[in-house]
């Protein structure tokens, strides 16, 4: 559990205002603006690197790049140390479990790429790899152990399965090379258990969150189940984005464009298996959210409403309270949540 001095820094990306907000949140959910970052290009996609040092946000307007930002482990302020060119439009970034990689995935130029990190935190710019998809790359991460990394290919129905060489940042197609979903279904965010033997998928198009089954050793999925995320009574076309899990591992979250909720799932017994808690009303179209790494409060953000939200999740049933509320930028996209060190 956090000491009663931890606190935590929040950070939104705003496409439109061209900025990062930068927010504390304290032991009972109350957002605080401590400034913002300006950056030059519609800012979307944030990564944080493993050791809390360095921040970077994914420019979606030309000349696409990605910004690196050093963190002050005092105040959670960003500093721009570098702005790197990137092979295109990336709707994704997330380094790999050791800091020394940046992986980044393209929606519109259907492709993922590898950058070398530096010793200083900043970006190369030569990839190691740039790898062709069928259309709409939508997310890119690694396992646990480092040793795969895994590719949600909206347009093609699949999850991509690669073998990941840390050392080089090299990536080669694993047996099978792709695991695939329901037609139409549309896969987007991927996220593991922190058991490290089950993943979940977002399903953008059909409105669903499907479970895998990990296994380490091959470096596979194998599908477990798929469940709903859309209220009772939905009309429209869904449109899923994001999706986290607890710390603790009991719970899921999927947050829902269309109908504006998040829904909550309880982890269960059997593994991969989910129950549905309920959906919870949120800000308006809430591409992105994050969880603290504590797992007591959830923030949201909407593109539309251009706010965000703290809710605190109860640790015994999973439900979301609202606790504060405030605006950010225009057009908040995407969330990260880190711990400071204690004063």
């Amino acid at each position: 559990m956090p000491t009663a001095e931890t606190h935590s820094v929040v950070y939104v990306s705003n496409a439109d205002s061209r900025e990062i907000s930068v927010l504390l949140l304290d032991s009972t959910g109350v957002l605080t603006p401590v400034g913002s970052a300006p950056v030059d290009g519609t800012v979307m996609p944030l990564a944080i690197s493993p050791d809390r040092r360095f921040l970077y946000a994914g420019l979606r307007s030309e000349p696409f790049s990605v910004k690196t930002f050093a963190i002050d482990p005092a105040t959670g302020r960003l500093t721009g140390l570098a702005t790197t060119a990137l092979p295109d439009n990336m709707a994704y970034l997330a380094t790999d479990r050791a800091g020394r990689s940046l992986f980044s995935a393209s929606y519109s130029g259907d492709k993922i790429a590898v950058n070398p990190i530096s010793w200083n935190g900043t970006v190369g710019p030569q990839p190691d790899e740039v790898i062709a998809t069928a259309p709409h790359a939508h997310s890119i991460v690694a396992d646990p152990s480092n040793h795969h990394v895994f590719v949600a290919v909206l347009g093609g129905d699949h999850i991509l399965q690669y073998r990941f060489d840390a050392a080089s940042g090299r990536l080669k197609p694993n047996r099978p090379a792709a695991v695939g979903t329901e037609l139409g279904a549309g896969p987007r965010h991927i996220v593991f258990h922190p058991n490290g033997y089950v993943a979940f998928a977002t399903n953008e198009l059909d409105g669903t969150l499907s479970s895998y089954l990990f296994d380490p050793a091959t470096g596979t999925l194998t599908p477990v189940s798929s469940i709903s995320v859309l209220p009772e009574g939905f009309s429209g076309s869904p449109w899923t984005s994001d999706v986290h899990v607890t710390p603790d591992g009991r719970y899921v979250y999927v947050s829902e464009r269309t109908s504006d909720t998040i829904a909550g799932f309880r982890v269960d017994g059997m593994p991969g298996a989910l129950e549905l808690l309920g959906h919870t009303p949120t800000e308006s179209q809430p591409r992105g959210f994050a969880i603290d790494p504590h797992g007591r409060f959830l923030v949201a953000a909407g593109q539309k409403s251009n706010a965000i939200t703290s809710y605190a999740i109860d640790h015994a049933t999973g439900a979301l309270t609202a606790r504060h509320r405030v605006p950010v930028g225009r057009n908040p996209n995407w969330v990260e949540i880190i711990d400071l060190p204690a004063a």
